[in-house]
């Protein structure tokens, strides 16, 4: 399969309302990287290159991403019959204890599509499902099926994004779309998977010194520390997208720490810059995507 699909996930911080805006800007190429797949909005929204990769540091995540690949109907198998319910939520976070591979990504799966904004970050993950907003348990075996097409072929690792970009070779002519952590929202609260300012600063210096190998496009919040990490590229587009944050019927009775989580998220969403490592001809117009079900 090389059409554009949806992510399968439901993910904090996902470019899915921005994707037709960073789609214009992705040179051509033969080899594709995202070194924080998250999501994967932009990648299940382009054509496949000749060769792909999907990088994240979330184990569970990447063994997620591995059998929906590799074992889809045997995920599919596992979810069967399965109810948004908050008390299987509940379940699921607390009590199931998976033994093997499959129930590591059925337990990350039912958590993903049942938590309030994709969420995974255990201390801040809370029920967040309502039949107007999320895709239905009945729909998840389709969803598997066709993101399985689309990850046929792809190199799914786990690893520690410095190392995935030192080992990048000029003959890849590889195009990476990075997208980071933001710099300034509390991100911690979001993530299993800490970024510290040590990061940001580390992984501005991998790909300035590797910037010679491949042409690259960063999303970030638009902040005076990240254009001083970046001002040696050559090209910072402002960017802007409306988009409506992923929310369920029960949004208003969500607990109060999981509002203020997504409140502070939310600042640094849909306002954003472009960095990249070639020219543009000019800034494209600015898109509004509508809210579609996830």
């Amino acid at each position: 399969m090389n059409k554009a699909i949806n992510s399968p996930f439901r993910y904090a911080g996902g470019k899915f309302y921005a994707r037709h805006l960073i789609l214009e800007h992705i040179r051509p190429h033969h080899t594709y990287i995202e070194p924080f797949a998250g999501g994967g909005s932009i990648f299940f929204a382009k054509n496949k290159a000749k060769h792909n990769c999907l990088n994240d540091l979330d184990p569970e995540l990447t063994n997620t991403y591995q059998i929906i690949r590799d074992s889809p109907q045997d995920l599919i198998n596992t979810l069967e019959g399965e109810r948004a319910l908050k008390e299987r939520h509940a379940f699921y976070k607390n009590e199931f204890q998976p033994s093997n591979d499959l129930e590591r990504a059925q337990r990350w799966y039912y958590l993903n599509r049942t938590s309030y904004s994709g969420i995974m970050n255990m201390k801040n993950c809370y029920w967040g499902y309502g039949d107007k907003f999320s895709m239905r348990p009945e729909n998840w075996g389709a969803n598997i099926l066709r993101t399985s097409q689309k990850l046929q072929g792809v190199q799914i690792t786990n690893m520690d994004f410095e190392t995935l970009i030192d080992n990048i070779t000029i003959e890849q002519n590889a195009f990476l779309f990075v997208d980071p952590p933001y710099f300034n929202a509390d991100q911690d609260k979001f993530y299993t998977c800490s970024f510290t300012k040590q990061d940001h600063t580390r992984l501005a210096e991998v790909l300035k010194r590797n910037a010679h190998k491949f042409q690259f496009l960063i999303t970030y919040d638009n902040s005076p520390e990240v254009r001083e990490l970046y001002n040696w590229v050559d090209t910072i587009l402002e960017k802007e997208w409306n988009y409506t944050i992923n929310r369920t019927d029960d949004q208003k009775k969500t607990q109060e720490n999981t509002e203020s989580i997504v409140k502070k998220g939310e600042r640094y969403k849909g306002k954003e810059i472009f960095l990249m490592n070639y020219e543009v001809i000019k800034q494209m117009p600015l898109l509004e995507l509508a809210f579609e079900n996830s």
